[in-house]
């Protein structure tokens, strides 16, 4: 049976995986994100998506643990007015973020990365075989706001929902009620497109609906 790991503590993306139907487990990393970028000097929002994904998944992928597994990693950036946007953290930069996004667009970058443990030789059946792949894509979206008066904006900030969101904002929770659209994969938004998922596996040999709960 093909096993996935996501490296991730996010629960929006299990629960998308879960809710897509798609058969996995959690191992988060312990990755350190300033470090990395730090390290590699990556400051495009589409390039850094890509680099803490890869980083994530790896780090994971060098567990006892993982053997025997495809593991993904991912990461969500968003960009706005050439700025990257990670987490804000605190309330402060949350509201500043959120004044200046009102009305306007931006565009989410999620990274994705795929390590595949498995032995790379094969079984009598060929069943289970690893292929050593390590790669990954971006999937971007342009997520256009409402306008959102200060009120609204502070009643939001005071869930703690955005403190802990790149970009200040969710989709598929409470956030949702200030996006105007979305062009592109919304999966994309949540953290974690599906679609994007299975190109990566079919790199690796795997179809998706193998991992589907049966």
């Amino acid at each position: 049976m093909v096993r996935l790991i996501l490296a991730s503590q996010s629960p929006a993306r299990t629960k998308l995986l879960a809710e897509a139907g798609i058969r996995h487990s959690i191992l988060v990393s312990d990755v350190d994100e300033d470090a990395v970028q730090a390290r590699y000097g990556v400051t495009d929002p589409h390039d850094t998506a890509l680099l803490l994904a890869r980083a994530k998944a790896e780090a994971v992928a060098a567990l006892p643990e993982a053997e025997g597994a495809l593991v993904l990693g991912c990461d969500s950036v968003f960009e706005f007015d050439g700025e990257a946007h990670g987490k804000p953290y605190t309330a402060a930069v949350a509201r500043e973020r959120m004044l200046r996004m009102s009305g306007n667009a931006g565009v989410l970058h999620t990274g994705h990365w795929l390590v595949d443990c498995r032995d790379t030789g094969s079984d009598d059946d060929g069943e289970g075989a690893g292929t050593g792949a390590t790669l990954g894509t971006v999937a971007s979206a342009e997520v256009t706001f409402l306008e959102m008066d200060p009120a609204e904006i502070d009643a939001y900030i005071a869930t703690g929902e955005p403190l802990h969101c790149a970009g200040s904002f969710t989709i598929d929770g409470l956030g949702g009620a200030f996006i105007r659209k979305v062009d592109g994969d919304p999966h994309t938004v949540v953290g974690l497109s599906v679609s994007t998922l299975r190109g990566l596996l079919a790199a690796a040999n795997v179809r998706i609906t193998d991992l589907w709960h049966g």
